[in-house]
């Protein structure tokens, strides 16, 4: 990674100073100069444990101003729930044969959502999908009868958020070309879900800090109380 290196090594501000959300919106994009539409990226670190089961943190959000990329959508289903999902735009559509090519190793998908009567084809493949953040779930939405409604949402800019180990969820929150008013959006929209979905077992204080940077460019640390919705 060394352009990204020296592109964060070029910004000469205070590294620790903490800024408005608007604030941090316009140094993102002033600071990003790669020669393509870079992605805006939040890290927000979270007061959980997340090897506890009541700190667990996830959870899907429709970002108002899209996420900027063309995610590929993945759906198990049969009969009418796959024309269903064929004709709401998703791009791959199977069964049996699905879940035998993913096991085969075909992963041209961003997002996998799933009927519930394929839940047991589709535990088959925990370990390949479980890894990387693919498997259907129900709470965030991927395990779902209306397969139509669930493939518009993840085109039209839902995204899933999980807690890592450390206490932090890092998502991407649209393009580098986005307006600033449009990143503003996206960003109180996933600060405001974050806080909707946290865990009973959360002391103290929750969202404890939030970064915003762009792929190749420095992060900027935003002052917690300035996002609201």
């Amino acid at each position: 990674m060394p352009k990204q290196a020296k592109r964060i090594q070029a910004w000469t501000g205070d590294r620790d100073a903490t800024h408005s959300v608007e604030d941090a919106v316009k140094l993102v994009k002033a600071n990003a100069t790669a020669k393509f539409d870079e992605s805006v990226e939040i890290a927000v670190n979270l007061g959980v444990d997340p090897r506890h089961a009541d700190q667990q943190v996830r959870g899907v959000v429709s970002l108002p101003s899209g996420t900027g990329r063309d995610v590929r959508v993945a759906v198990i289903a049969k009969d009418a729930k796959a024309e269903e999902a064929l004709a709401a735009g998703a791009d791959v559509v199977g069964a049996v044969d699905l879940v035998e090519r993913i096991q085969g190793g075909f992963m041209d998908f961003d997002r996998v959502i799933a009927t519930p009567d394929m839940m047991a084809l589709v535990g088959r493949l925990g370990k390949v999908l479980g890894p990387r953040g693919l498997m259907p779930n129900p709470r965030v939405g991927t395990v779902t009868p209306n397969v139509g409604q669930a493939v518009k949402d993840a085109k039209g800019g839902a995204i899933e958020f999980r807690v890592e180990k450390a206490g932090i969820v890092h998502a991407g929150i649209g393009k580098v070309s986005f307006t600033e008013d449009a990143l503003l959006a996206n960003v109180r929209a996933l600060v405001d879900a974050l806080n909707k979905a946290k865990p009973s077992g959360a002391k103290g204080t929750y969202v404890k800090k939030i970064s915003l940077s762009s792929t190749m460019g420095p992060g900027f640390r935003i002052d917690t109380g300035s996002v609201s919705v």
